[in-house]
Formats: C-alpha cells, sequence, structure tokens
C-alpha cells in the first residue's frame, strides 16, 4: 500500500488489488482497462486479438541472401495466417541490408530498426523494448538464426492463444540447485525437464516488455547489460514471478538449432 501511495497513480478498483497478482503488478502507466493484461483476461472473459508481431534480433548480421537463415525466416513469417507485422531488431554493426534484399513480404509491413546508441539503451534488454509499432497484444520474438517453418510458427500461436499470461515456445532449458557448488545452476541439456523457455524462438503478451523495461530493478539491468547475455533468462523470471506459472514448450518437427548447444 505504502509503495503503491508514493508514486502519483490513479485509483485502481478492487478487482486489481483482490485478484492475482495485485495492483503493484497491474501498471495503470501500461492501460486504465484490466483487458490488457495477460493475467486478467480469464476474469474479464476477454481474449487476446487474432494476430501477432514477429520481432527478429539481429546480433551477427550475416550478408542476406535467399539461403541464410534469416532470409528464410522472414519468408516463414510471412507466409504466416496470424502475422501482422515483421520487426528487424538490427543490433549488428555490419550495415542495413537495402529493403532489395529482403524478400517480398506483400501485404505484411516490415520496418527494420538501428539498434540504439544512447547509454540507456546499449544493452541486449533492447530486445525487450515496448516499441510503439507494436499494436498486438503477442509477440513473436525470435534470434535471427531461428528455423522454424511457417506451420510450427500458427502452432505456437494458437497455443498461445489459450495461454496468453505465460511464455510459449521451443527452446527449453533448465536451471536447478547445485548441492555442490551451493548455488543455482543453468542446463542446457535435452532432459525430461524444463523450468525456462527461451526467447529466441517464444510467444508472450506485449505488456511484459514494459514491464521488463519500466519495473525491473535497474540492478538487474544492468546485469545483463555488463554480461550482454541472459536477457532471456531475466524475463523467464520475470514472468514467473508475476504469474507464479512455469513457461509451456511445444515441440516441432525439426529440432531447434540455437548457438548455445549446436542442435
Amino acid at each position: 500500500i505504502i509503495r503503491e501511495r508514493i508514486p502519483d497513480y490513479p485509483q485502481r478498483n478492487g478487482l486489481a488489488w483482490n485478484s492475482a497478482p495485485g495492483a503493484l503488478l497491474t501498471l495503470p502507466t501500461y492501460s486504465d482497462s484490466l483487458w490488457h493484461m495477460p493475467f486478467h483476461m480469464d476474469i474479464q472473459d476477454y481474449q487476446p486479438g487474432h494476430n501477432y508481431t514477429a520481432i527478429i534480433f539481429v546480433q551477427i548480421g550475416t550478408s542476406l541472401t535467399p539461403n541464410t537463415a534469416l532470409y528464410r525466416l522472414v519468408k516463414s513469417i510471412t507466409r504466416s495466417q496470424f502475422v501482422d507485422r515483421i520487426i528487424i531488431l538490427w543490433a549488428s554493426d555490419r550495415p542495413i541490408p537495402s529493403r532489395k534484399r529482403w524478400p517480398p513480404t506483400g501485404h505484411i509491413p516490415l520496418n527494420v530498426i538501428q539498434s540504439n546508441t544512447n547509454e540507456d539503451r546499449t544493452s541486449i534488454s533492447q530486445r525487450f523494448y515496448p516499441h510503439q509499432l507494436i499494436r498486438t497484444d503477442a509477440i513473436l520474438s525470435l534470434d535471427e538464426d531461428a528455423i522454424l517453418n511457417t506451420e510450427e510458427l500458427d502452432f505456437a500461436y494458437r497455443v498461445w492463444r489459450d495461454f496468453p499470461d505465460r511464455i510459449v515456445g521451443y527452446p527449453a532449458r533448465a536451471h536447478y540447485w547445485d548441492d555442490g557448488k551451493n548455488a543455482w545452476g543453468y542446463t542446457s541439456k535435452w532432459t525430461n525437464y524444463y523450468s525456462i523457455v527461451l526467447t529466441g524462438a517464444a510467444f508472450y503478451h506485449r505488456y511484459y516488455n514494459y514491464l521488463y523495461t519500466n519495473w525491473l530493478s535497474l540492478l538487474l539491468l544492468k546485469t545483463v547489460q555488463q554480461s550482454s547475455n541472459c536477457e532471456d533468462i531475466l524475463m523467464n523470471f520475470l514472468i514467473s514471478h508475476v504469474t507464479r506459472k512455469p513457461p509451456i514448450k511445444v515441440t516441432q518437427r525439426k529440432g531447434y538449432k540455437d548457438r548455445e548447444s549446436g542442435r
């Protein structure tokens, strides 16, 4: 209650206070309607929209040809029946390819955003910045080398619509307590247990971009910035902290290939 009254926030109704996760995680600066919060959609009998925004985070920026993973990924997204817009977050030192080098996207808008060089957003966390171009409830977060076909993307989106408060995606990891080291551990081995779904290929609600950018501790954001890594782990822990629920892994026809495990 004290934390709520210090900022100059408008009054919230009893539903926001008495329904999980409570008013302190239901920021009125994001929206004045509970319908826009992923964890209140079931209470309000409100369904998320029928489209998603695909955001591809580009760090390496290899040459763009029809045979490269990024080119094929954009083509797969373009064929999706649910995609509303494709946003390329270009964080590579390489120059952005000219528009004619990108695959044709038809009526699907394709926006390429240059990495922001301001001191407060030089971190890898910029992939979770709440850009104004994001108009859909659903965000499809992708790494540039993700290998997914259109059917797999649409399947994951359909699953997410049933669980709009969670992360739903493909690459899974696990964290665990190591008694020998008396510390938390992290593994990318394929097991029957997972606790994290990486945002290299996952859906989540855009509200979590707002929470990540505006609510998380500056110390946590600085830790991610200094390591240039683990932003996906931090996003997982944020969403699980809010919902008290685990992420959801979906399977695909072929193994997800990522740089860390080489699978």
